[in-house]
């Protein structure tokens, strides 16, 4: 049963707009999306139901791995081998690396890299970046900014767009059997006519 659910396509209203699917969006620390459920989780209208008999918080359990739903406090099995920053000579996880992916710090020195040897390619691989002003020195302040926003409001909006009148279909409607019954008929006419056949199959040559 589901009872919250977050996603990466929230963080605009926060103010990251860009990199949505990028190391940074989807692990910085207690802000990231994970942090958002945990957040919507606990809070209204789950608030009673996620206390146990003495009062404290019970353990809820996700099978995703999630920085920001860690730092949260979900119980989530894990192995900080898959973060950046792990090391397998030393089998340790080294903090100020994983931090500098978590702000971004990997996709800054991309961006700068580009812009000196290749400001073509900087130019359309960042092209949502530069619309919007942003510079591989303001990155970190970004996510800083967006952490903030979480912090003050994690509750989760409703959509106000409006959903689809008419659902889009990616399979064959399936035909009744009068429909297909039609369909043969009109197909062995058309048949007949480029023969140049004078006869019409009807309903009961079609049986």
């Amino acid at each position: 049963m589901v009872l919250a659910s977050a996603y990466a396509h929230e963080l605009p209203r926060y103010g990251l707009e860009v990199g949505l699917t990028n190391y940074a969006a989807v692990l910085i620390p207690v802000t990231d999306v994970g942090s958002l459920l945990y957040r919507i989780a606990l809070g209204p209208p789950c608030l009673e139901n996620a206390r146990d008999g003495l009062g404290v918080w019970a353990m809820w359990s996700a099978i995703l791995s999630l920085q920001g739903a860690l730092d949260g406090g979900l119980d989530i099995p894990h192995s900080d081998k898959r973060f950046s920053g792990f090391s397998k000579d030393s089998k340790q996880l080294d903090a100020e690396v994983h931090s500098k992916y978590i702000y971004g710090g990997h996709v800054a020195a991309y961006m700068k890299i580009l812009m000196e040897d290749e400001p073509e390619k900087y130019q359309s691989h960042f092209v949502e970046y530069i619309k919007r002003g942003i510079e591989p020195d303001g990155i970190e302040e970004l996510y800083k900014k967006v952490h903030a926003a979480i912090h003050a409001d994690p509750t989760q909006k409703k959509s106000e767009k409006e959903p689809p009148k008419q659902h889009k279909r990616y399979n064959l409607k399936k035909l009744t059997y009068d429909e297909r019954k039609a369909s043969l008929i009109e197909q062995l006419n058309a048949l007949n006519a480029a023969a140049g056949a004078d006869e019409e199959v009807d309903d009961e040559d079609a049986e």
